[in-house]
């Protein structure tokens, strides 16, 4: 398992296709999401090559897990 980010260390960038395995959406939810800025901003790479900041869908995965909590509050009220 590899060390935890600190601020001095450079970020890590992961593809579409880890993106998509990390949070579990296909790649059409997951550009669909990017389309509505529901999702973190790519990084361009190359006329046809993006990658997007580990840190920032790590941090969007954890939101979409503490939300989880206040939907279920939501509907029991």
């Amino acid at each position: 398992m590899p060390a935890p980010a600190n601020e001095n260390s450079p970020p890590v960038l992961m593809s579409m296709n880890e993106a998509v395995r990390a949070t579990s959406l296909s790649r059409t939810m997951l550009n669909k999401y990017r389309a509505e800025d529901r999702f973190p901003t790519a990084v361009p790479l190359g006329d046809r090559r993006f990658a997007f900041v580990r840190a920032e869908v790590n941090a969007w995965i954890i939101e979409r897990i503490a939300r989880r909590g206040e939907a279920a509050k939501a509907v029991a009220a």
